[in-house]
């Protein structure tokens, strides 16, 4: 048989912020799709809280991903005519490539 955890939350716990500090502790929770209340309990855990991305943060991804790949290519013709060029084209490419990996942090 199996255990069941049942999780109830009956202890409140408050404390005191600036208006400031309170709006902005919402719109961090809102970026993560979280209540305030698991927001703030997440981060008082050091549990790592990871922002959903927009809709415009998503279509500049993709754009970079095409870019990675056009760059790419537009050093790969390059190769024979031109070995500087298709170098520089290449560090174009990774620099593009190092920026995409910062989306997943």
């Amino acid at each position: 048989m199996a255990k069941v955890r049942v999780n109830i939350k009956s202890t409140f716990v408050k404390f005191r912020c600036t208006r400031f500090e309170k709006r902005l502790l919402q719109v961090k929770a809102k970026r993560a799709n979280l209540s305030l209340s698991s927001y703030c309990r997440m981060a008082a855990m050091d549990d790592k809280i990871i922002e959903r991305f927009t809709e415009k943060q998503i279509e500049v991804y993709k754009a970079l991903v095409q870019y990675h790949h056009h760059f790419k290519r537009i050093g790969n013709m390059f190769k024979k005519r031109d070995p500087k060029l298709t170098e520089e084209v290449y560090l174009l490419a990774e620099e593009i490539k190092d920026h995409l990996k910062n989306f997943k942090k």
